[in-house]
């Protein structure tokens, strides 16, 4: 592909944003995921009415109210089933609002920021068991609500809750995942040298084949971009928001030598961006000793990984000429267990639907590595050469993995507790 075609237009940021602190459940093919989020989180409507003729849910619906120094007062007829609670907020404060199992403290439903004088519906499926709803009010002492009694129904066990998730929970697997990131800075500093030293010596061929292993390297460790900070920019950066494009000063990195490699730069005018990868690299790995990820985004990364890879590998908006996207996506697939793994002793007793996530995982793998094809240049299936039935296959698998994984966000979010 040497000399062939223009670079990419510069597209939007690609940046490792932190999520919305409720991930947003999409997806024509996903209603069985939807309900079951809903089930365990609840809904924040948007203001309403407390009571109407007729609702559109065809829920029954309990106004709860939220006094200062009360909680969830008006459940006095509890019922087993699948319902609604009209929260309204008649306190002077701003407040979070949780229905929780009174015995375990798994959480059913929540609201989030309901201000003073709103009104808004947790939806939750309700089984036999003493339930209470608590009260976070901002600047204020928590309250909890009168515990009701919910009767047992026939057939109503109830839907899914989970047991909040502390942030003391999440500091082993943030430590379990910090070592993991060091164990392959070593690797990383291997795999760009070797770049480097085929560029000062002049074979583009040989820096050819040792850019796409250097860059999946750095492509696997996914959920610690945020913590490398303006790092990430340096060496894993894209043209997008440079007016020079391609040849802006500020474009360095993996993409750069990418955009040279292939687009037919020579080895003199690579070698000044190949040294300086290496030091930012070098940087990297000792900057990163001293470096503290923050447990709070661990859950947010097992989302954050492959949105990104939706959003930016699968749209062919980070290829710069090798090619090698559906090489970057099943990188990425590699960094997202990475990350689930070390979340799996919280999921196990928290989420219902891990043993299907496992399962979709290894069905994209599967379908990625299929891409794999030592006849091409780069050793994968560019982008543009699949064809329209796998392009749409490999999208809605890793569509339908987004949308699992966003319940994995949510149940990784710090709340508040008693």
């Amino acid at each position: 592909m040497s000399g062939s075609g223009p670079a990419p237009a510069p597209g939007p940021a690609r940046t490792r944003r932190r999520l919305p602190r409720r991930p947003v459940i999409v997806g024509a093919g996903a209603l069985a995921a939807v309900v079951a989020a809903v089930a365990v989180w609840g809904w924040a409507a948007p203001d309403a009415p407390a009571h109407r003729a007729a609702y559109a849910d065809g829920l029954p619906h309990t106004r709860v109210d939220v006094l200062s120094g009360a909680c969830g007062r008006g459940w006095d007829h509890p019922r087993p089933g699948r319902q609604a609670f009209d929260v309204r907020n008649t306190s002077g404060r701003a407040v979070e609002v949780y229905l929780r199992n009174a015995r375990t403290g798994a959480v059913l439903g929540e609201v989030e920021g309901l201000g003073p004088g709103t009104t808004r519906t947790v939806r939750a499926d309700v089984g036999g068991g003493s339930y209470a709803f608590a009260c976070y009010p901002d600047d204020a002492v928590p309250v909890t609500g009168p515990t009701v009694k919910v009767p047992d129904g026939a057939g109503q066990k109830g839907g899914p809750a989970a047991v909040p998730v502390s942030l003391h929970d999440l500091i082993p697997p943030t430590l379990s995942y910090q070592h993991w990131v060091t164990d392959r800075m070593d690797d990383l500093v291997t795999a760009t040298g070797a770049l480097r030293s085929a560029i000062r010596a002049g074979d583009l061929g040989r820096a050819r084949a040792a850019w796409l292993p250097a860059h999946l390297v750095y492509e696997r460790m996914g959920a610690a971009y945020g913590t490398f900070g303006d790092a990430d920019q340096a060496i894993n950066g894209t043209t997008a928001g440079l007016p020079g494009g391609a040849h802006d000063k500020d474009f360095t990195g993996f993409h750069r030598i990418e955009y040279g490699l292939w687009h037919g730069e020579s080895a003199s005018a690579l070698r000044p961006l190949a040294d300086q990868l290496t030091d930012d690299v070098s940087t990297l790995r000792t900057d990163w000793k001293r470096a503290r990820m923050d447990p709070l985004d661990v859950g947010l990364r097992a989302h954050e990984i492959l949105e990104n890879t939706l959003q930016f590998e699968l749209t062919g908006r980070t290829d710069y000429g090798s090619g090698s996207s559906l090489a970057t996506a099943r990188a990425n697939l590699d960094g997202t267990r990475a990350v689930l793994t070390r979340l799996r002793p919280l999921l196990t007793t928290r989420y219902p639907g891990l043993t299907e996530l496992e399962t979709e995982l290894a069905s994209t793998q599967r379908l990625l590595d299929q891409q794999k094809r030592p006849d091409h240049d780069g050793g994968w299936t560019p982008l543009k050469g699949l064809d329209r039935s796998r392009r749409e296959k490999v999208n809605a698998d890793v569509g339908e993995l987004l949308e699992r994984l966003a319940d994995i966000a949510a149940l990784c979010d710090v709340r508040r507790t008693p």
